[in-house]
């Protein structure tokens, strides 16, 4: 029998990342002791653990990449790499004393809700459990996204996705093709081009790239913030509000970011002076429309004379020579993708049953949607962390994970309040209502009038992705739990009966122990 086997919890958290780390300690904060991250790796860190490629650092400013209730004065630079935020989220583990809670190794294959007991029992690689609540923090950067190449299976190099770096194999003076030009391709390209042979690089669709304003934190400003925290907390405050003042170009008036625009064109005419490789890389769309990416690098990278950018995606691999869908050919060593992740078909999804049976997958086959980001209907005390329509296009989802755990927090409370075996579901007109006005307001966002095809959209073209609004708002709407929203379910006759009968019996027996204890 495995270790935990039929274990009950009172929360099973999945995931080790932000978002389950962060549930973690919140739960703690509310009082809840008793609950269990469940972490398919043997480490805490997910996106931040996964993704090791070379040149990995995130996008958002240190200062406001991290949790507001364990600020990091000793950030080294301004955007952090890689492994600093690993060794962040290792150090909040640590401080919170979360360790003791977390079950490494314990993928969970599938949860299904019992209506009978009002929990989910859970099947892991570790062993089965229960829980009255689960928390979803298995993040949408989790599950890499590598398309149905034909022949790709019999390519003889080396394959590998930017989020399963492959450290062992030796890049130096291999002919390489790197496909996808997203986030991790950008940062990937300028720091592998000077050792590769010969790199080319597969574009679909350019994307907007602006300068990194990346520079170290100096000992003085590192010293200041420990002496005095308030000055690193106004540092984070600038950085969000500006933030939140740029939100209105994105949501509301697209056109507003022609100026922007114009120094992203400038930006490209800067690095590259050859005007058919400058036409390749200036995208047609409005920018903003897909993620601004932020690169000093890329573009002297991709002005050397051993990259070759193909202005069109792989369509086809034949033996040891990759195709592009323009006929374009190239001879490789190893192929990497870069090409994001299963954002808007979490596999996740397929493992959750609900009350009715289905899978959340079946649920949501005409696109994701989940009362503010957190609840599915027909799945009780569920609850998931960077939810549908909880992404951000400008600012820090840090932002946006702290605001759910306000939810989370006081979804506990209402459940403490309720009292007994208790669950809440969240009525199917609540989620109906709420996605929405999400998608009305969503019309007018240039991630829906931009002209372009992201990973923010669904296969049907709906965007299920992104926060359409400041974090302020969200923050608003995710204070509480509105308990007309949701359904309160209560065990059935039969099995309260018998839960009673239970307690009846156990409570017989004690007394009768205690009552042996007194005669002897």
């Amino acid at each position: 029998m495995a270790e935990h086997e039929h274990e009950h919890v009172r929360v099973a958290v999945i995931g080790s990342g932000f978002g389950g780390l962060g549930a973690a300690v919140r739960l703690r904060r509310e009082g809840v002791t008793d609950f269990v991250v469940l972490e398919r790796a043997g480490s805490v860190g997910g996106t931040w653990r996964d993704n090791s490629y070379p040149g990995c650092a995130c996008d958002v400013p240190s200062h406001l990449y991290s949790f507001s209730f364990a600020p990091n004065p000793d950030w080294p630079r301004t955007f952090s790499g890689q492994e600093h935020i690993r060794a962040y989220l290792e150090h909040v583990t640590d401080v919170f004393r979360l360790r003791p809670h977390i079950r490494f190794d314990s993928e969970v294959k599938r949860m299904t809700w019992n209506g009978d007991r009002l929990c989910w029992d859970l099947e892991t690689t570790a062993g089965n459990l229960s829980a009255d609540l689960v928390v979803s923090a298995t993040g949408p950067l989790s599950d890499p996204k590598v398309p149905d190449i034909p022949g790709l299976d019999s390519f003889p190099g080396k394959v590998f996705h930017s989020a399963r770096w492959d450290h062992d194999y030796d890049l130096r003076g291999k002919r390489v093709a790197m496909v996808g030009t997203g986030a991790s391709a950008i940062q990937i390209v300028p720091s592998i081009q000077p050792q590769v042979g010969r790199l080319t690089l597969f574009q679909r669709t350019p994307a907007w790239v602006m300068p990194r304003v990346d520079r170290a934190i100096s000992g003085v400003e590192r010293a200041l913030h420990r002496a005095l925290p308030f000055t690193a907390q106004a540092r984070r405050g600038l950085l969000w509000g500006i933030r939140e003042l740029q939100v209105q170009a994105f949501t509301k008036h697209p056109n507003e970011l022609g100026f922007v625009e114009q120094l992203a064109r400038r930006n490209i005419a800067r690095a590259i002076k050859d005007p058919v490789l400058r036409a390749k890389l200036t995208p047609d769309y409005r920018i903003g429309c897909k993620r601004i990416l932020l690169s000093n690098a890329y573009y002297p990278a991709l002005a050397q004379p051993n990259v070759d950018v193909v202005a069109s995606g792989l369509s086809e691999v034949r033996g040891s020579t990759v195709v592009a869908a323009d006929g374009t050919e190239a001879e490789v060593d190893a192929i990497v993708f870069g090409t994001g992740f299963h954002v808007t078909d979490m596999p996740i999804a397929e493992r959750v049953v609900g009350a009715d049976g289905r899978t959340l997958a079946e649920s949501w086959k005409d696109g994701m949607q989940a009362l503010r980001g957190a609840s599915a209907a027909g799945f009780p005390n569920w609850v998931s962390i960077i939810g549908p329509n909880t992404g951000l296009g400008n600012s820090s989802m840090i932002l946006m994970i702290e605001s759910q755990l306000n939810y989370l927090a006081d979804y506990v409370r209402q459940l403490d309040v309720l009292g007994g075996r208790v669950a809440l579901d969240a009525r199917p007109s609540a989620v109906s209502t709420w996605n929405r006005r999400v998608q009305e307001r969503m019309k007018r966002t240039v991630w829906n009038t931009g002209g372009c095809t992201s990973w923010y959209l669904d296969a049907s073209g709906r965007n299920t992705t992104v926060w359409p609004g400041t974090t302020s708002e969200f923050r608003r709407a995710t204070r509480r739990v509105d308990l007309a929203e949701y359904q309160v379910l209560r065990p059935p006759a039969a099995a309260a009966d018998k839960q009673a009968q239970q307690s009846d019996q156990a409570q017989q027996g004690e007394q009768a122990g205690q009552a042996a204890e007194v005669t002897a």
